[in-house]
């Protein structure tokens, strides 16, 4: 069954809060779907699992590179994040990146991952980020960087994982 839950995420830097705690959560061989468009915050999210986590190397847009590995600097599992925009054939060309990681020993991340990625694993949890700017509150500057973020955990994985707690600052 999994579990899900909605947030409002005000800021870049409260963006950031939320990945580091979900790394709190987190177990190797996770994968996590993000999705939203471009400028949404998908990145900002994964700088904050990578901080979590305590990888190395700065987290940036793996957009060139397609999937860019954050090994552990504390024993924990790596991050791998990957970029799935370019990605055509799904998890095959997944698995031809030859990334010099295990999956099911990392954490991995992936933007752009619908109808591409989710035969890698019946669990999962997928993040949606969507700007909250519209209607009335375009005019309320506050209101302009909300974002309104659904995380879904789907498999057994997720099941009775309270997810509601990592709206807490």
């Amino acid at each position: 069954m999994g579990s899900q839950t909605t947030l409002t995420v005000e800021t870049a830097e409260r963006m950031t809060g939320l990945g580091r705690r979900l790394a709190g959560l987190l177990r190797p061989g996770d994968l996590v779907l993000l999705s939203g468009e471009l400028g949404a915050g998908k990145t900002t999210l994964t700088r904050g699992l990578g901080e979590g986590l305590g990888v190395r190397g700065a987290v940036t847009s793996p957009t060139f590179v397609i999937a860019r590995v954050h090994p552990s600097l504390s024993g924990g599992p790596a991050l791998v994040h990957v970029d799935a925009y370019r990605l055509g054939g799904g998890l095959d060309e997944m698995e031809d990146l030859d990334l010099d990681v295990s999956l099911p020993e990392s954490v991995v991340v992936v933007e752009w991952g619908e109808g591409k990625v989710e035969q890698l694993s019946e669990d999962r949890l997928e993040i949606r980020i969507e700007r909250t700017l519209g209607g009335e509150a375009a005019d309320a500057v506050e209101e302009a960087d909300g974002r309104r973020v659904t995380l879904t955990g789907l498999g057994g994985r997720w099941d009775g994982q309270d997810l509601t707690g990592l709206g807490e600052n």
